[in-house]
């Protein structure tokens, strides 16, 4: 998403995390899915980064679950790149 933020903003993008946040700020228009599934992998990364979250975290990380959303991941990477970074 920082990188779509540059290409389309062309300034350094806000010291933010919130992936959703800089869709918006970067005028990205995105499905409810879309928002939905930006909102969920920004809770992988806090969940990652606080002590308190990372065993449940951890927990949650079966080999389906990471699967499952590293292919998510990679399909969305795939969306912004075909239809907005050319």
């Amino acid at each position: 998403m920082k990188a779509y933020y540059v290409k389309k903003v062309d300034k350094n993008p806000p010291y933010i995390h919130n992936l959703l946040r800089l869709a918006e700020k970067s005028g990205l228009e995105l499905t409810e899915n879309q928002k939905d599934f930006l909102v969920t992998v920004t809770t992988f990364n806090i969940s990652a980064r606080y002590d308190d979250y990372k065993m449940d975290f951890y927990k949650t990380c079966t080999k389906k679950f990471t699967k499952k959303w590293i292919e998510e991941i990679k399909g969305f990477r795939k969306w912004i790149k075909a239809r907005h970074l050319k």
